[in-house]
């Protein structure tokens, strides 16, 4: 069994003394794990880190081992290691990404979004709110999608200030009614209306938060959702002034 493709890396174990196994995110192969010989050592170090893209060719003799890459440096993105926040950024992808995906199945809309998150990470812009459209691509390839499109009550588009904590979809002022109390506030950063209108990336990372440790984290994985993840949080509020807080 062999195949080449572009990946980029999500994360790396030692094997034995002088290998590492590369978890990376490919476009037709998902997320993929395979041996590199020698990859322990100083001279690949840098070119096999988390948020290097490589040019990859993996080879086994049957398609259910482990099986052996031989990688070439595409980009090594190094800039995201020079930005303590696009660090941080990175270290939650990769490791929602290694937490959440089955090995092997494609899920190329997202692999697509996470290059380009990935990338405005590494030109120091702010990305906050791309972060949180990536995290709702995720929680829509893995089955839990949200419908913030209409109230699940009443079927208005307009006045939405809710989402159910259960179904996630979103609720209007009119048709939450005396359950207000008990539904996730609807932020402006997602189409939240009224008072809900000045809310932003706090907010919206409450609400998928919630999603992902309640679908993917209880429901799918059985797993606590990576603390990478609540760092990176943590660490957006109290970052660059204009990221919604």
């Amino acid at each position: 069994m062999e195949w080449q493709a572009e990946g980029t890396v999500l994360a790396r174990r030692p094997h034995g003394e002088t290998a590492v196994i590369l978890d990376v995110l490919t476009d037709l192969h998902g997320r993929h794990s395979g041996l590199v010989p020698g990859g322990a050592s100083q001279r690949r170090a840098a070119m096999l880190q988390p948020g290097t893209r490589l040019d990859l060719r993996w080879r086994a003799r049957r398609d259910d081992q482990l099986g052996t890459f031989s990688v070439e440096p595409v980009r090594l993105r190094s800039g995201l290691m020079a930005d303590p926040l696009a660090l941080a950024g990175l270290n939650a992808v990769c490791s929602l990404l290694v937490f959440a995906l089955p090995e092997r199945d494609p899920h190329p809309l997202l692999v697509a979004d996470t290059e380009r998150l990935l990338d405005l990470m590494e030109t120091g812009a702010d990305w906050g709110g791309d972060y949180l459209k990536w995290e709702i691509r995720l929680l829509d390839e893995m089955g839990f999608g949200l419908d913030l499109s209409a109230c699940a009550v009443t079927g208005a588009r307009e006045g939405l200030a809710y989402v159910s904590p259960k179904s996630g979809r979103a609720v209007s002022r009119e048709g939450a009614g005396e359950w207000a109390d008990r539904l996730l506030p609807l932020p402006g950063i997602l189409g939240g209306a009224g008072d809900n209108r000045g809310q932003g990336l706090a907010e919206g990372l409450a609400i998928t938060g919630h999603f992902l440790n309640a679908r993917i984290a209880g429901e799918l994985v059985g797993r606590p959702v990576p603390a990478a993840r609540q760092r990176l949080v943590d660490r957006l509020a109290r970052g660059r002034p204009g990221n919604g807080y």
